[in-house]
């Protein structure tokens, strides 16, 4: 199936998701009381706690943070223990010196996990936060219990995203590069530069690494997504104990926009015994 998409829409789609969602007058992402820094390879990282039970990992986006994941922490830390961070380069959590990547954004999850005691995680991740997702359940396995990974891609080329998405990010990183060889002072251009690259370059997650998932995951998009939807099925496919859902007529932004059915569907997920592996036997 191939859609007709507008340049004004992708656009406007593109320029949101590079935004930083934080809102000045939120809780979220500002809260002392529950608020905590550890440090990982000398970099402060930022993560805050809600709620009580079992616990679950809220990963935002390419270009949220904390407070981005209002809907979902309002949700489930009614009944779970909500651990949720800014990721690094994003909210309050330092860049450091290195390129980012998103395996160093993998570790520094788990030293947080580490760091609370906590093993055997809900995971709850979108877009990036979805790569992180799958990351977490091929590298430490030991970490997660079950995961819910919404819109992502495992690799970054136009095979996993549409052909316009994926030269908007090219533009947005050259514009970056620009922005910082003029010693632009307007925004914080290196953070910029590393979070698009980061898209331009990475994942590279391999069919192999998805058959290392063991835990049971549901592979989650919308049709009308960034993420192609045949990448999103090849996913779903290759993961052992997945289940799949298309979420019809909503965009990228449904977690944010539209967060009722959404959350909906994640706390049955979560909430049910697993149920799917039987048909593939």
């Amino acid at each position: 199936m191939t859609y007709n998409f507008q340049t004004t829409y992708i656009t406007i789609i593109l320029i949101l998701g590079m935004l930083n969602f934080s809102n000045a007058q939120s809780l979220y992402g500002n809260n002392n009381e529950v608020g905590n820094f550890i440090s990982v390879n000398g970099d402060k990282q930022y993560y805050e706690i809600y709620g009580e039970g079992q616990p679950l990992v809220l990963i935002h986006g390419n270009g949220g943070d904390i407070a981005y994941m209002k809907p979902q922490i309002e949700y489930f830390s009614k009944k779970y223990k909500v651990i949720v961070m800014d990721c690094r380069g994003r909210g309050k959590s330092e860049l450091g010196d290195e390129s980012l990547t998103y395996k160093q954004i993998a570790k520094d999850i788990v030293a947080i996990l580490d760091h609370e005691n906590l093993d055997s995680t809900y995971v709850l991740g979108r877009s990036d936060g979805a790569i992180l997702a799958l990351l977490l359940a091929i590298h430490y396995p030991e970490k997660v219990k079950k995961i819910v990974a919404f819109s992502a891609n495992l690799t970054p080329d136009t095979t996993a995203l549409y052909p316009v998405v994926y030269k908007q990010i090219k533009e947005r990183r050259k514009h970056a590069d620009e922005m910082l060889a003029k010693k632009d002072t307007t925004q914080n251009w290196k953070v910029t530069q590393q979070r698009v690259r980061m898209m331009e370059f990475q994942p590279n997650i391999t069919i192999e690494d998805l058959h290392k998932i063991k835990c049971p995951v549901l592979v989650m998009s919308t049709d009308r997504d960034m993420i192609r939807e045949e990448h999103t099925f090849k996913i779903y496919q290759n993961i052992e104990k997945a289940n799949l859902c298309f979420l019809p007529g909503v965009n990228h932004f449904v977690s944010k926009n539209g967060p009722e059915l959404f959350n909906q569907i994640i706390e049955t997920f979560f909430y049910k015994p697993f149920k799917g592996d039987e048909i593939r036997l």
